[in-house]
């Protein structure tokens, strides 16, 4: 399985828009797709909400395929 460890400099971030920025999917729309299919878990719990927020410390897995894990992304002082 593939992890992949994403940063977000947000309080949240959409799922369907997390899976884009991850390139699970090539478009918002696509990953709203995927969302809908069933086969999308957060933290464990299949996940059917499309636009749900996601928060750092949470994870999110497609399949078996694909884990990954939100972290806080920490900014850059000049």
């Amino acid at each position: 399985m593939q992890t992949l460890e994403v940063e977000i400099y947000d309080e949240y971030i959409a799922l369907n828009d997390l899976l884009k920025l991850c390139g699970v999917v090539d478009s918002g729309a696509a990953g709203k797709a995927l969302v809908a299919s069933g086969v999308v878990m957060v933290n464990g719990v299949q996940e059917l909400r499309k636009t749900n927020k996601i928060r750092p410390g949470m994870q999110v897995q497609v399949e078996e395929a694909v884990l990954i894990k939100v972290v806080a992304g920490s900014e850059q002082a000049d």
